[in-house]
Order: structure tokens, then sequence, then C-alpha cells
């Protein structure tokens, strides 16, 4: 069995992330969406609230699975069984530093990445700039599932 980890922090999920992880699910036979803990950013929403998030979004594809994980991405895609981790990519930008994180990844872990366009529809879309218009008022519903923006207009305008 091919297992696919998707790692990010999702704070929030987007439409775009959403895009990505079903892309996914249409090629391998089962997909990890791993919520990782990143200790140099400040999250919005709780590692539980994250992951409620993703559950719900994907319960609608029985071979995707939501986990968390605090370390080393490849102890987590060992553990899961991953043999691949697959990261989206919305534009050259984000490229420099994915490939060095991929070359990491396969140097420490032996685990190989696989680059994933964004589909045009989403490729301006990122977690930060949705924090930014939610925070300023704007509406980001469309652009993240319903509940997350639900959620950003409380959180924002309590």
């Amino acid at each position: 069995m091919t297992v696919a980890l998707c790692p990010g922090s999702f704070d929030p999920p987007t439409s775009g992330h959403l895009d990505v992880i079903r892309r996914c699910a249409r090629l391998f036979e089962r997909v990890v969406v791993g919520v990782v803990i990143n200790p140099s950013k400040q999250s919005l929403f709780s590692l539980e609230e994250r992951v409620g998030f993703l559950k719900a979004a994907v319960a609608d594809l029985p071979q995707v699975v939501v986990r968390h994980h605090q370390g080393l991405l490849v102890d987590f895609a060992r553990r899961e069984g991953a043999q691949v981790l697959v990261k989206g990519l919305r534009a050259v930008s984000d490229f420099d530093s994915e490939l060095q994180m991929a070359q990491m990844n396969q140097t420490v872990g032996g685990i190989e990445t696989m680059f994933m366009p964004t589909s045009p529809a989403w490729s301006f879309l990122s977690s930060s700039l949705i924090r930014e218009v939610a925070s300023l008022g704007g509406s980001v519903a469309g652009l993240v599932p319903d509940s997350v923006a639900e959620a950003m207009k409380e959180r924002f305008h309590e």
C-alpha cells in the first residue's frame, strides 16, 4: 500500500490545502494529513481545533486520516508508514525553501518528497493571508471550509 503524508501547520486549513489533499486521495491508497506543531509559529487555532477542522473537511474521503505530530517529520512519516511526503507549491518562491526541506528529509530519513502544484484557482491563497483578511473584518467564505470561516469570524469579532 502506498501511503502519502501531507504535512502542514494548517492554521487555518484553506481551500488550497484541501485541493491538494483531495488530489492526493485520488493518487494514493492512503493519505495521512499531518498537522505539525511548529514551535517558531504562534498559532491562531489550537492543535485540536486544526485537527477537527481537517477531519470534518475530509470526512467523505475514507482513505484520508488526520493525525498530529511534534518533532522530526521523518519520524512522523516512519511512524505512519508513509513512503512519500507531498507538498503543495503555490509559486516559484515556495520552491526554494521546500527544496531544502525535501533534501534534508531525504538525507536524514530517506523519504522522498513530491511537489504538487496548487490548482490555479488557489495559487494566491495562504493561511497567513486568510488570517490577515479575517482579522481586518473581511470575509473568507469560500476560501476556507465553512466551519473555519465561522470560527475565524467568532475569533476576531468576539
